[in-house]
C-alpha cells in the first residue's frame, strides 16, 4: 500500500457533531458519488487530480510518531477525537487501515481521550473482547438506504448495507455506544425509499443523526427539496423520541422546530 507523511495529524474540527478529528489516510477506495465531499475539497486543493487519484488510498505512515508529539500539546483541550471525515477508518478490503486505526484508538485511549468512528466498511468483531479500549468510545456506520442497487451506483466499493448493521449490533450487544449517520440523505428523484424502514432496521442504535445530501446537482433540481427534508428530519426526530433515541438534526437541513 503506498504511503505518505504528515507534518500534523490532530486538529480542531469545524463540524458540529465533533471535537477534535484524526484523518490518517489520503482518499477513500470506496468511491462514493454522491458527489463526495471530501474529494470535491482534495481536488480544488490540488491534492489530488483525479477519482482514480481519490480510490487509491495512502496511509500516513507517520500517524502515531505524531500522535505522540500532538497529544501532550492539545490534551487539555481535547474532548474526543473523531475518526474521521475526509477518508474511512475500516476501509473495506484494507485491513493495514483498521489496524491503523485501531493503534490510533488505543493511543488516544490510553491518555482517557475517548474516540467517536464511522465508516462504511464492517467493525473488527476483536474490539469487543479488548480491554485497551474506552467504554467511553462511540462506534457508528453510514446508512442511507437499505437498497443494494442504490448502494452499487452510489457507495460503489463500500461494504453491503445489511453486513454494516450486523457489526454495528455485533458491538451494541456487547454493550458499547453505537450510532448511525443517515447522510447524505437522498431526495424522491433519485431513489424513492422508505425513511422508517431504515430507522426501524437501526433502532438498537443509541444516537441518529440525519443530514441532507449536498452538492449534488440532482438534489437542487427536486421541487420543494426544503419541505421533503424538514418532513424527514421531523420523522426522524418523533421515531427517536418514540424508542428514546439520542438524536440530532445537522445545519442546514430545514427543520421547522
Amino acid at each position: 500500500m503506498q504511503t505518505i507523511k504528515r507534518k500534523s495529524l490532530l486538529y480542531k474540527s469545524g463540524v458540529e457533531t465533533a471535537d477534535f478529528c484524526v484523518n490518517h489516510v489520503e482518499g477513500c477506495s470506496h468511491g462514493c458519488r454522491y458527489p463526495c465531499y471530501a474529494m470535491l475539497m482534495k481536488k480544488r486543493c490540488g491534492v489530488i487530480s483525479s477519482y482514480k487519484e481519490w480510490c487509491n488510498p495512502k496511509i500516513v505512515e507517520n500517524a502515531l510518531e505524531l500522535l505522540e508529539e500532538e497529544i501532550p500539546r492539545y490534551k487539555k483541550k481535547i474532548k474526543s477525537v473523531h475518526l474521521c471525515f475526509s477518508t474511512d477508518p475500516f476501509m473495506f478490503g484494507y485491513e493495514e487501515i483498521g489496524g491503523l486505526s485501531l493503534k490510533i484508538i488505543k493511543r488516544l485511549n490510553n491518555d482517557d481521550i475517548p474516540c467517536t468512528t464511522l465508516t462504511k466498511g464492517i467493525y473488527p468483531e476483536g474490539i469487543a473482547n479488548d480491554r485497551d479500549f474506552m467504554v467511553e468510545n462511540e462506534y457508528g456506520i453510514t446508512i442511507v438506504s437499505l437498497d443494494e442497487n442504490f448502494r452499487k451506483a452510489f457507495e460503489p466499493n463500500t461494504t453491503k448495507f445489511v453486513e454494516r448493521i450486523q457489526s454495528l449490533k455485533y458491538l451494541h450487544e456487547k454493550g458499547f455506544k453505537t450510532w448511525v449517520c443517515i447522510e447524505p440523505y437522498p431526495t424522491p428523484n433519485i431513489i424513492r425509499q422508505d425513511l422508517i424502514k431504515i430507522l426501524n432496521a437501526v433502532s438498537f442504535v443509541d444516537e441518529i443523526i440525519f443530514g441532507r445530501l449536498n452538492y449534488s446537482a440532482r438534489t437542487k433540481d427536486f421541487p420543494n427539496a426544503k419541505t421533503f427534508y424538514s418532513s424527514q428530519a421531523k420523522a426522524v426526530m418523533a421515531f427517536c423520541e418514540r424508542n428514546n433515541i439520542a438524536y440530532y438534526i445537522k445545519d442546514g437541513t430545514h427543520v421547522d422546530i
